[in-house]
C-alpha cells in the first residue's frame, strides 16, 4: 500500500476537518513556509518542477498554467476553484471538500501567493449543500485566526476568498461556461482564444484549477517538489485519488499512484468482481472517456498510458461492468445524459447529442435498423473537434468506443428485435441508470 497525500487524515479516527484537528496534522504550515521563503515566482517554480498537473480532466500542467498570468502588480487577478464535480462516475473532490476542507482552503492560499490575486472563488455543484456549508464554515474560522482575509499570518498578503454554489448544470465544469456562471450569466462556454489567463472572470487574467489539484499544493510546498516528482511516472506525478463504482465489491475513493495499474485498481483495492462475475468493460476516466476492455487491464492509469490504448484519464472516475451488462443500454444512458446536458449553443452538439440517444434508444427499444450503425458513426464524426466546448467530443467518443468493442451487442440487438440482457438480468444490466 502506497502513501496517501491527499487522504491520510481521513484514517484517522474521529477526523472532522476542523481547524484545530487539521492544524494539530501539519495544517497551514505550508503557507506560513511559502510566506517566509517563496516569492510568487519561486513557488510558481517549484510547481512547475514537481509535474503537477491538473487533476479535473485536462491534466493541463498547473504551473505552466499558473505561468500564462501577467506579471503586472496593479493588475486584477482571479482564482477560482473548480468544485463542480459534474462528471458522471467522479466522487473524489466532495469527499476532499466535505472530509478536510482546509486542505483545499490552503491550497486555494498558496495558487493566489503564486499568481498574485486577491480575491478568490469556490464554484461549488449545486447539489453540494453540505459541502458548500463546511466550506464556508471553514473559510470564517480560518479568517478568524488570521489565515485568510488581511494581512494573512501578519504578512502583505491578502485574499478574500467566496463560495459561490452552481444551479447543477453539467457544462458549467466547463471552466468558461463557469466564469459566465460565476459574472450571473447563462452558462455558456465562451470561444478560445482569448484564453482565461489573460481574459478570465471579468475580463480579467484568472487561473481556475480543481479541487484535488489545489490540495496538492500544501504537500508540495512542505515537502518539496523532488518528492512529488518521484511518485508516479516522469510525465504524470504524484498520486490520483480514483472514483471507483460499478460491478466491484468495495467501491468508493482510493488514493494512489498515478500510474497504478487498472488490475490493481480494481482487483485489489476495490476487491475485484461482485459476485464472481467476470469483468467487461471499464470506463477509466469519467463517463465521457472511451471505454476499455479486459485487454487493457494491466495498462496503467496515468494520463499517458490511457492515451496510447485509445482512451483517457479525465476525472479518475473509474466505472466497472460486468459480463450482465448491456453496452447499448449503458450506451442510450451516456447519451441520455448529455443530450440533457448539452448547452444547444453549437449545432454539432445541439443535434448530434439528440441523434446519439434517439438512434440508441430506437435500437434498444428493439426497433434498431442496420444501417443506424453506420449512422452512430458518422453522428460522432460530425460532432467531433467541431465545436466551442469537448461536451460534444464527450459525447461522441464513448459511443464509438462501445461500438468497436462490442458491435457484436448491437448487431444482435437490431437483428433478435430485443434487449438479450434484459430478459436474463433485469436491472442489474442498468449500472448507470443513476447518471
Amino acid at each position: 500500500m502506497s502513501e496517501k497525500i491527499l487522504t491520510k487524515r481521513f484514517e484517522i479516527p474521529g477526523y472532522r476537518g476542523t481547524l484545530d484537528e487539521y492544524e494539530a496534522t501539519g495544517g497551514y504550515q505550508a503557507i506560513a513556509k511559502a510566506l517566509k521563503e517563496h516569492t510568487p515566482a519561486s513557488l510558481t517554480e517549484m510547481v512547475k518542477r514537481s509535474g503537477l498537473r491538473g487533476r479535473g480532466g485536462a491534466g493541463f500542467p498547473t504551473g505552466v498554467k499558473w505561468g500564462f498570468i501577467p506579471k503586472d502588480p496593479e493588475l486584477p487577478k482571479y482564482l477560482v476553484c473548480n468544485a463542480d464535480e459534474s462528471e458522471p462516475g467522479t466522487f473524489k473532490d466532495r469527499e476532499l471538500i466535505m472530509r478536510d476542507p482546509h486542505q483545499l482552503i490552503e491550497g486555494i492560499l498558496l495558487a493566489s501567493f503564486a499568481i498574485g490575486c486577491r480575491t478568490a472563488y469556490i464554484y461549488i455543484r449545486g447539489e453540494f449543500i453540505a459541502g458548500a456549508c463546511i466550506l464556508e464554515q471553514a473559510i470564517r474560522d480560518a479568517a478568524a485566526r488570521g489565515l485568510a482575509g488581511k494581512d494573512i499570518l501578519g504578512s502583505s498578503f491578502s485574499l478574500d476568498l467566496h463560495v459561490h454554489r452552481g444551479a447543477g448544470a453539467y457544462i458549467c465544469g466547463e471552466e468558461t461556461a463557469l466564469l459566465e456562471s460565476l459574472e450571473g450569466k447563462r452558462g455558456l462556454p465562451r470561444l478560445k482564444p482569448p484564453f482565461p489567463a489573460t481574459s478570465g472572470l471579468y475580463r480579467k487574467p484568472t487561473v481556475v484549477n480543481n479541487v484535488e489539484t489545489l490540495s496538492n499544493l500544501p504537500h508540495i510546498v512542505l515537502r518539496g517538489a523532488e518528492w512529488f516528482s518521484s511518485i508516479g511516472s516522469p510525465k504524470s506525478t504524484g498520486t490520483r485519488v480514483f472514483s471507483i463504482s460499478g460491478h466491484v465489491r468495495r467501491p468508493g475513493i482510493y488514493e494512489c499512484p498515478i500510474n497504478v495499474s487498472m488490475r490493481e485498481l480494481i482487483f485489489e483495492h476495490a476487491d475485484g468482481m461482485r459476485d464472481g462475475r467476470r469483468l467487461k468493460a471499464v470506463i477509466p476516466g469519467g463517463s465521457s472517456v472511451p471505454v476499455l476492455t479486459e485487454q487493457h487491464l494491466d495498462t496503467r492509469m496515468d494520463f499517458e498510458s490511457l492515451a496510447t490504448v485509445g482512451s483517457m484519464a479525465g476525472s479518475g472516475g473509474v466505472i466497472v461492468m460486468d459480463e450482465t451488462t448491456c453496452m447499448v443500454r449503458v450506451g442510450e444512458v451516456v447519451s441520455r445524459f448529455y443530450h440533457h446536458e448539452s448547452c444547444g449553443q453549437c449545432t454539432q452538439c445541439r443535434e448530434g447529442t439528440a441523434w446519439l440517444h434517439k438512434t440508441l434508444r430506437r435500437i434498444e427499444d428493439g426497433r434498431g435498423r442496420k444501417a443506424d450503425l453506420d449512422l452512430l458513426l458518422d453522428i460522432c464524426d460530425n460532432m467531433k473537434s467541431k465545436t466551442i466546448c469537448p461536451l460534444s467530443d464527450a459525447a461522441a467518443m464513448p459511443i464509438e468506443s462501445y461500438l468497436k468493442y462490442f458491435r457484436d451487442e448491437f448487431e444482435r440487438h437490431i437483428v433478435d428485435r430485443a434487449c438479450p440482457f434484459e430478459a436474463q438480468v433485469g436491472a442489474s444490466a442498468r449500472p448507470m441508470d443513476a447518471s
